[in-house]
């Protein structure tokens, strides 16, 4: 690498250093923020969520840092003549150029990491955080609101008296194992048990009715234990393959693939079964839609897994497509206004980029295209880089 080269690296490491500090600390900020306000978090829940939201924070920011930085550096060279010096002195413009491309190409690969711990590692930590204080933010939203909810269970209190919840009505939605039913008590209290993993529901002289109208009595002291899982404003969602580590996606494309196969295979078997017994109310609509619709779902989750890893790929690379856009546009513009100039690379980069990957997204996710369609954008705008590169060395 010549002197030239290993000048514009240099400033080019030193802005993107500086904007990637502060832009990922606005984002963790922000980030931290909407959780804690959304979730009723204490102090403390609250930093233990920031490691946890760095990598998420990182993986953002550095597309928009590298971004900038080319910007801020090219538009100061062409600005100042420099590019019209070096070409005077015979010397190609990808000499300029080199560097940002490697650096972008290397800050891709690290990009694609921090996504693949954002969505697996940081999000589960988030999860578990969140699930540990269940607690706190339960009594917090009761004090304040009289009511907290989940997609699993709601509890109303008439008032809260210290750790005394007066007159609660807790109601359970209805699963695969229980019937929907409603909870009364004079007085309850929560109580975690983080070593089982647990919430406690002490209730006082309860009652509980089901749907159906059935109705017990406990006088007395009753306690009831969930998941701290179940008790959590959010679904953890477990399995789900957005929140798959990298490592762990061939292996459940094998496992998803062989679930479908038995699936089918369970379906043809069952339907041989009914022909050959006589018993065609096997065969009525409604059952088939039941067997059909889980043979749908595990081609979706299928579609899904595979178009994760390509999307974590992509949505890394987008480092080194904003660079090849920005960096030519920013010596073709020559203005020394490095805001401006930003401003008008990542507006259209932001019309163009992000509506063609999340098409590309959706289409892969639901089987329509293939996964590589997730590239969409980031070869789309590959592209025009190519060409804006090739008129940096034209004119």
């Amino acid at each position: 690498m010549n002197t030239l080269s290993r000048s514009i690296l240099c400033d080019l490491t030193k802005v993107f250093a500086f904007g990637l500090v502060v832009l990922t600390f606005i984002m963790v900020l922000i980030g931290i923020g909407q959780q804690a306000v959304q979730m009723n978090l204490g102090v403390g829940p609250t930093l233990k969520l920031i490691p946890f939201a760095l990598p998420n924070a990182l993986a953002f920011a550095v597309p928009g840092t590298i971004l900038f930085s080319a910007c801020f550096v090219y538009g100061r060279l062409a600005a100042d003549n420099e590019v019209v010096a070096v070409k005077s002195m015979g010397i190609s413009p990808m000499v300029l150029l080199a560097p940002a491309i490697g650096l972008s190409f290397l800050l891709s690969l690290v990009a694609v990491w921090l996504n693949d711990v954002a969505y697996s590692w940081g999000h589960s930590g988030m999860q578990r955080v969140v699930i540990q204080s269940v607690e706190e933010i339960t009594y917090g939203l009761l004090r304040t609101q009289r009511s907290y909810a989940n997609p699993r269970f709601s509890i109303i209190v008439k008032e809260v008296d210290g750790r005394r919840l007066i007159r609660p009505i807790i109601n359970f939605q209805a699963n695969n194992d229980l019937p929907a039913f409603t909870l009364t008590a004079s007085e309850a209290e929560l109580r975690s048990n983080l070593d089982e993993n647990t919430l406690s529901l002490i209730l006082f002289d309860c009652q509980m009715e089901t749907d159906d109208g059935v109705r017990f009595d406990w006088p007395g002291r009753t306690v009831q234990d969930i998941p701290l899982a179940f008790a959590a404003a959010k679904d953890v969602g477990e399995g789900n393959p957005a929140h798959l580590p990298l490592r762990k996606m061939a292996s459940a494309i094998v496992d998803q693939r062989q679930t479908i196969v038995d699936l089918e295979q369970s379906v043809a078997a069952e339907v041989g079964l009914a022909l050959m017994t006589g018993e065609f109310e096997l065969l009525e609509m409604q059952n088939w839609q039941k067997r059909q619709s889980s043979i749908s779902n595990a081609r979706l989750r299928l579609y899904r897994l595979q178009s994760e890893p390509w999307r974590r790929w992509a949505s890394g690379f987008s480092c080194l497509a904003f660079v090849m856009i920005g960096a030519p546009l920013a010596i073709l513009w020559r203005s020394s206004d490095y805001l401006t100039t930003f401003g008008l690379c990542f507006v259209p980069i932001l019309a163009l980029y992000y509506p063609l990957f999340l098409a590309g997204l959706d289409y892969a996710k639901t089987g329509v295209t293939p996964p590589v369609t997730v590239w969409l954008g980031n070869i789309v705008c590959m592209i025009i880089g190519i060409g804006l590169i090739r008129k940096v060395i034209r004119n």
